[in-house]
This record gives structure tokens, C-alpha cells and sequence, in this order.
């Protein structure tokens, strides 16, 4: 299927590394010209320089998104080669706390990182889609969003302002050309979360190695139709989806890329 990507320009924010490196380096497989970010920059330049090698056309910007003087100076290095088609929000990060540990201050770092962070990119960078008649934002959630765990709760909390603020999004695009839609993943195996099911699977009685760990993790945790933790690329393929032409009618949507975690028929 050809997605029709090729002459559009994307910024994935949080792209160095897990689901935005998987969706930078499919949207720059399929044609796009990519700009990766990141704050670290030896992670991020080596995104750069593989997109490259494979033959792909990509750039890199720097910056903290939770500060509004460097958001906006992402926003204007993202766009110094020509205005965006399309917005991947992915940026975010969470601490695995209890209500308790979850601190007011935790709450407010939390939200700022993981919604307001979205907000200035969309604020900045969205305008431009308008009035050129032709856009894509997609937001990545997650489905903590609608079914919420004890632990992070200041996690989930964040998971579902994204959910919603895509869905306002797409009213206030009607009748625009660009759309606003969410990917919401399940479990996916990233190098972190490998990490925190290894470190606690010993004293949960899950094994002693990742080949005894993961399918114990997988029933305890996460149970899903399909008896896996998700891959990034699998995230990626439904965000170059919403990005492609075939995608021009789907807005304000969620899709839920979880291997059936959620129950819900909605």
C-alpha cells in the first residue's frame, strides 16, 4: 500500500528512542521528511544518521517541551526547512508511583511534560496546516486512558487529557483539511519496560529469565487476545495510517493498538 508520504514533513517529538524512534523511521521509510527529537543529543543524531544510511531524509532538533521558551525554538527548528504536514505528539514519561509516593508537585511535572507539552507544539505548529488545507495530528495515548491502573495514577490521569484534547482538536479542525486522531497502545515491549518486568518477574514468581518472565508477565499484567506484549513497529504502522491519504476521513477516533487489553467494544 503506498501511503503517499513522499514530499510531506513530519516531526515526531520523542522520537530518539522506543515508539517515536519505530514511527520516525516508518514515516521516513514511506517517503516523508523526517524531524527527529529528542533532548539527548547523541541519541538523537544517531536516529538521524540511520534514517540516512537507509535513505531517508531526516534532521534533528533539540529541546524540552515542557518549557515554553524551548518549545517554541523546536517549533521554529522543525520548521526552518518549510512548514510541517504532520505532528506526532509521542513526547511523554511517567514514574511508577503509588497514590501515596504521587506527590501535588509529581501531578503538576507530570501533566506539564505530558499534555501542555503537546499543547505548545499543536499551538505553534498547527496554524500553518490550516491554512495550507492539509494536516495530520496524532496524538499517542494509551489505554490507561479509559482503563486506568492503581499505581501511576498521575499517569493515567495524563493518558486521558491526551485522548481528549485530540478529540477537541478535531472539532475545532472542521472543515480544515487536517485531522487529529489518537493511537493508543497497549503494553509494548521497549527497552523500559523490558527492564521493569525483568527487575520485578524473581520476586513475583514469574521466573528467572526473560523467556520464563515475559508469558507470566504477559497473563499477570497485561492479558490481552493475542498472549503478547506489542512491538513499536506495530504502533508506527497505525500512526503512518492516520498520516497517509487513505486516513483523510478518520478524525477525532482513537485507535487502539493493544492486541485486545481493552475490553470495551468503545
Amino acid at each position: 500500500m503506498n501511503l503517499n508520504l513522499t514530499g510531506r514533513r513530519a516531526l515526531v517529538t520523542g522520537s530518539n528512542a522506543g515508539l517515536g524512534e519505530a514511527t520516525v523511521k516508518l514515516l521516513a521509510a514511506e517517503g516523508a521528511s523526517v524531524v527527529v527529537h529528542g533532548r539527548d543529543e547523541d541519541r538523537t543524531e544517531k536516529v538521524v544518521r540511520e534514517i540516512r544510511e537507509a535513505g531517508g531524509i531526516a534532521t534533528a532538533v533539540l529541546g524540552d517541551l515542557s518549557d515554553d521558551t524551548a518549545a517554541a525554538d523546536v517549533a521554529r527548528a522543525a520548521t526552518a526547512d518549510g512548514p510541517l504536514d504532520i505532528l506526532v505528539n509521542n513526547a511523554g514519561f511517567y514514574r511508577h508511583l503509588s497514590w501515596a509516593e504521587a506527590t501535588p508537585d509529581e501531578w503538576r511535572d507530570t501533566y506539564n511534560v505530558n499534555v501542555v507539552s503537546g499543547v505548545r507544539m499543536i499551538q505553534h505548529l498547527v496554524p500553518a496546516m490550516r491554512e495550507r488545507g492539509w494536516g495530520r495530528v496524532i496524538t499517542i495515548g494509551g489505554g490507561l486512558a479509559s482503563q486506568p491502573m492503581n499505581t501511576h495514577p498521575q499517569y493515567n490521569a495524563t493518558l486521558a487529557a491526551r485522548h481528549n484534547l485530540a478529540v477537541s482538536l478535531a472539532r475545532d479542525l472542521k472543515g480544515t483539511g487536517v485531522t487529529s486522531n489518537v493511537v493508543s497502545p497497549g503494553a509494548i515491549l521497549v527497552e523500559a519496560t523490558k527492564e521493569l518486568v525483568t527487575q520485578i518477574g524473581p520476586a513475583r514468581g514469574w521466573g528467572d529469565t526473560w523467556e520464563e518472565i515475559r508469558p507470566n508477565a504477559v497473563d499477570a499484567l497485561i492479558p490481552n487476545d493475542q498472549e503478547r506484549f506489542g512491538e513499536p513497529g506495530e504502533i508506527a504502522g497505525a500512526v503512518a495510517y492516520l498520516c497517509s491519504d487513505y486516513a483523510q476521513y478518520v478524525s477525532g477516533a482513537t485507535i487502539r493498538v493493544d492486541g485486545g487489553l481493552i475490553r470495551s467494544a468503545f
